[in-house]
This record gives structure tokens, sequence and C-alpha cells, in this order.
């Protein structure tokens, strides 16, 4: 079992940090908590103590009865500075929730209280567990800090979207499910000997998201899909424990810890990451929605309608970027693509898709259909390979991602016969 350090900034979500430390101790990890004073605003000490059984610190010199120990140590015969040694003892560090404030002091090095100044001095996996407003969150500065973060090996676990503590406000911000922030903490730790898992030393590359093509400085040509079935399967062959990356075009959804994300917004720049990346990798799956037209010249500055009552928009063809990564692909690789397609001849199109492109296998779905597809939380699709097609009803996207998966292995296991078939 490990030793987790937590440390605790102000804010409303602190009430979580319990709940965390509760699923942990009966986990049988043991834990230590430390504060911020700001945060005893919000959840007294004395809750924090009575759950892992050892003092909670908010100060650097404020003498520690456990000497710097866990629950599970026997403490030193000397007093320690508090900030070296309980983060010398420490399997993780976990701040949770951590502050916009925090992550600014983080960021900066700085070591103005005990939370901080253990941060600074850890030998251990730091993560950190953003909750702020969502006008915090996409502030230009928080997302630059916790970028400084990231490089610097910190985990960041992206915070949830949905009701924020201000009355009638909605946005991401939210901290984490303290199940997740566990599932997070023992993933880096990576408990006891390592279990072998299916996909283990497997690279996956996923794109999601919809490309947005600019017609001036404020507007585009774009689409409605939200990344929400890529970043399902991402997360799902990430469980697998493959090495994962994401080509994610204007999502704005939540991002799981352990994988790798790249942020693009036009197909053009689309293409470009997934030329760089593609022959790395073992599995590509194409979720995106990658636009096929884009205007053919973008406009500096904004568009006036200076008394016009019409404006004629000359479109081009993009790249066609799977087939191009299908042209170079190498024996051992499998490509799994995406078709939206409207109405009845949904299939066909699918089945042409797969030939044309020379793809292992494409995911169809009819987005006529109601309540699927497009920026919702369920699909339901048609699997079409070589060997016949395989429809999936109606299911969460995490559900559909699993059978997107299944037939990945399947198409994997099939490989060696299919490549002496093409060879004879």
């Amino acid at each position: 079992m490990a030793r987790l350090l937590l440390g605790v900034s102000g804010g409303i979500a602190a009430y979580k940090a319990l709940e965390l430390v509760r699923l942990a101790t009966k986990a049988g990890h043991a834990v230590r908590a430390v504060q911020t004073p700001t945060s005893e605003r919000f959840v007294g000490t004395a809750s924090f103590a009575a759950l892992t059984g050892a003092p909670v610190l908010t100060s650097e010199f404020e003498r520690d009865p456990a000497r710097g120990a866990f629950p599970d140590q026997a403490p030193p015969s000397h007093d320690p500075a508090s900030h070296l040694e309980l983060v010398r003892n420490a399997d993780a560090y976990l701040i949770a929730p951590a502050s916009a404030n925090t992550i600014a002091k983080l960021a900066g090095g700085l070591a103005d209280n005990l939370l901080t100044s253990a941060a600074l001095a850890a030998p251990c996996p730091v993560l950190v567990a953003p909750a702020m407003n969502h006008h915090m969150w996409v502030h230009p500065a928080t997302r630059a800090n916790l970028r400084v973060l990231r490089e610097r090996g910190v985990t960041v676990i992206e915070p949830g979207e949905g009701a924020l503590a201000t009355k009638g406000e909605w946005g991401m911000g939210r901290l984490a499910e303290p199940a997740e922030l566990l599932a997070a903490v023992e993933a880096v730790v990576a408990l006891g000997p390592a279990r072998p898992r299916p996909w283990d030393g497997l690279r996956v590359l996923v794109t999601a998201g919809g490309t947005r093509e600019p017609i001036d400085a404020v507007r585009y040509v774009g689409n409605r899909s939200s990344g929400r079935m890529g970043f399902a399967v991402a997360e799902a062959a990430a469980a697998l424990g493959a090495e994962v990356t994401v080509i994610a075009a204007n999502v704005a959804l939540a991002r799981a810890s352990g994988i790798r994300y790249l942020d693009v917004e036009t197909a053009a720049q689309l293409g470009e990451a997934c030329a760089r990346e593609f022959a790395a990798c073992d599995v590509l799956v194409m979720a995106a929605a990658v636009a096929d037209f884009r205007p053919s010249a973008a406009v500096d500055g904004k568009l006036k309608k200076d008394g016009r009552d019409e404006l004629a928009l000359v479109l081009e063809r993009t790249e066609d970027v799977l087939s191009g990564l299908a042209a170079v692909r190498r024996p051992a690789q499998t490509l799994v693509g995406f078709a939206a397609e409207h109405g009845a001849p949904a299939l066909a199109h699918g089945r042409d898709k797969l030939e044309r492109k020379g793809l292992d296998a494409v995911v169809v779905n009819d987005v006529s259909q109601p309540g699927i597809g497009f920026d919702s939380h369920d699909n339901e699709v048609t699997i079409v390979t070589a060997a016949g097609d395989e429809h999936v009803p109606r299911a969460t996207k995490d559900d559909v991602a699993q059978a997107i998966l299944a037939t990945v292995d399947r198409l994997r296991a099939a490989a060696p016969a299919r490549a002496a078939e093409r060879a004879r």
C-alpha cells in the first residue's frame, strides 16, 4: 500500500478531499494531510485528522507531533523539518483541490506556505487536481501555469464540467470526483508488482473533435463534433495499458491523466500532427470530423456587411488525411476510420470508404437518428470490416468504445493471416 500526502488548498471543493481520504484509507493507504490557512475556512483540520489518524499541519513553523511519519511508520527520534520529511516519506503528493492561486505559486516555484514548500521539496511524484470557477479555469494565465507544471512532470488531473459553487453557474472547473483522484494516484504510484494488461506496449493514436476552417478572424466553417467518442476510445485504450496520444480538434472536454493530448484547430494542422505521430503508432482510430472543404482564402480581420444582402463563399477541398496515412502504413498497423452518414445509404458509404481508403475498419453512425452522434453521450454504430458488419445497439459512448477496441483486437489477431494473403 502507498503513503499519500494530501495538500488541501482553499476552495469549496475541499469537502471532496475528505471523501478521498476515506476512500484511500479504506483501500489500505496511509494518508497525511497538510492544509493552507485559507482551506480551513472551508474544512477544519480536525476533520482530516479524524479520517487520517494523523496530525494535520498548516504551517512550516508548527511542530509535527508525528515528526513527519505516516500512520504506518514509527516516528524518528529527532524533529525533522516537516516540509522535507513528509514528502521524503510519501509515495505521492496530491494537491486537491488546487486553487488557481496555488497553481500559480507552484508554477512560479514559490514556497510561501507548508503546502507549496513541500511541493518544491518533493522527490516523489506530484499530482495537482485543479478546482475553480470556469472563468478562472479558461484564463490564459491558468492555462500557461498548467503547461509549466506538466512540462516539469507534474500530473494534472483535469476538472470536470457541471454546476459550479456560484449559484446558477455551469462550466469546467469542478474538482474531479474522489474515486478518480484515488485512481490517478494509484496509477502514478504503480502499487505492487505491475499487472500485465492486454495492450501493454501498444501505441495508439486517436483523433477527436471537429476541425474549424477560418472564414475571417472571427468566423469559421465547422461541424458539431464534441470529441466525446474519440476521448472515450482513448480512455478505453489507456485502461487496457496502451500508450495513447490524442490529437484533439477544438475539444473542450475534461482530459484523463496518463494520456498525451495535442491540440489543433484546422484540417491542415490535424494532418500535420498525424503525419508526425503516425509512424510511431500501432493503432490509428480516426474519430475526428475533419472538414472536407475550407474557404479558399481566409480574410484578414473581420468581414463587414457593408450594405450587401449576400456573401459568396468559395470553398476548396482539404487534404484527405486518412487516405494519405493509409498510403504509407506499415503492414502491422491497424487503421480505423469513422463515417458520420445520414439516412439509408449510410452503410453503403461506410463499405465504400473501407475499400477506397484501404482501412481495416470503418465505424458508421447514422446522424439522422435523434439522440446519438454529435455532442450526445450515446451512440449507435455499425462497425464495418472486410469480414462483415457488426451492429452496436444504442449505448453510451464508453460502451461503444469498448466494442470498437474489441474489433481492433480481432483485427490485430488476424493480421498475420491477412498479410500473408495479400503477399500471395
